[in-house]
């Protein structure tokens, strides 16, 4: 097996573009502002639903009830660790140098140690995994993501991660095996092997989802929305949730309420000061009639205080 540049795109992305101009001419609009092209998103809809419901989840069951788990852990641990290559790239380019650096490990690891991939040894090291692509990457630094799209064979998407794709397939390592018949052979595998891992969670959704397409459409804006900034709302709120922790000052005025009622403190204590500080400030001064003991003798011990520690 060897690895080359592909001579000619797919015909299907050329048809892609296509139908993604003519919907964009078409000036389709409805009442969804996330959603102005509905009735081009839904007829693609349909037609993805069809060939799926038609080939692609039989041929998820089959796979998923013949194969024994085992080689599905390992087709599916194969192909995560050739997206860790780029997955890293990306996360280098968003300026998360040590998540970049971690997902880069861990091809090291599962390359050598995991027999190719097929064992995901990083995880089990404790290098998590991270999954990222060049949309995630452009709407990191502020391109917004834009109508949201349904492409035809490739599911849900926006304009801001369809403009990526190319990006993304010519950073796929596995478009560059030779020949051409092992490489669709092992994209086909990678397709199923994906549809079979969301198998139990789209009968569940059939069955529940009153309208599938909203449904579909609802939650994937939501969940890239979090894929994006790593669960956070924005750039800057994730930039705060990854910053180190307070200083003591900051502590110390966040907790100041509680310092002063803590035990052992007395009403007219300053926050922050130690118990043995304030009995002292609160202890009644010695009269001037008060007899003033003699000093102690050389030979005898110390006396020991209850607000000093014995040394």
């Amino acid at each position: 097996m060897t690895f080359m540049k592909p001579n000619r795109a797919p015909t299907w992305r050329v048809s892609a573009a296509a139908l993604v101009a003519i919907a964009t001419l078409s000036g389709c609009a409805t009442n969804n502002p996330r959603d102005p092209l509905e009735p081009f998103n839904r007829t693609m809809f349909k037609f993805n639903d069809t060939i799926d419901q038609a080939a692609l989840k039989p041929a998820a069951k089959a796979y998923k009830t013949v194969l024994p788990s085992f080689v599905q852990t390992g087709v599916n641990n194969f192909f995560g660790n050739l997206s860790d290559v780029w997955t890293g790239a990306n996360n280098l380019m968003q300026g998360k140098g040590e998540q970049g650096m971690s997902d880069w490990t861990r091809v090291a690891l599962n390359s050598t140690f995991g027999i190719g991939g097929l064992f995901d040894i990083a995880s089990e090291a404790g290098l998590k995994k991270h999954n990222e692509d060049f949309g995630q990457t452009l709407g990191y630094w502020g391109v917004p993501s834009g109508p949201y799209l349904m492409l035809p064979l490739l599911g849900p998407s926006t304009v801001r991660d369809t403009s990526g794709l190319p990006v993304d397939m010519a950073a796929n390592g596995w478009s560059y095996v030779d020949p051409a018949s092992t490489r669709n052979i092992g994209t086909a595998i990678r397709v199923i092997d994906a549809r079979a891992n969301i198998l139990d969670a789209s009968n569940l959704m059939e069955e529940a989802a009153l309208d599938r397409y909203e449904f579909i459409r609802d939650g994937f804006l939501q969940r890239r929305q979090g894929q994006v900034f790593d669960g956070e709302s924005s750039r800057k709120a994730l930039k705060e949730a990854n910053d180190g922790p307070a200083d003591a000052k900051s502590i110390r005025a966040a907790y100041a309420d509680d310092d002063s009622a803590s035990p052992g403190a007395s009403p007219g204590a300053s926050p922050g000061a130690s118990p043995g500080a304030a009995a002292t400030a609160t202890a009644p001064a010695a009269t001037p009639s008060a007899p003033v003991a003699p000093p102690a003798t050389p030979a005898a011990a110390p006396a020991v205080s209850s607000e000093t520690p014995s040394k």
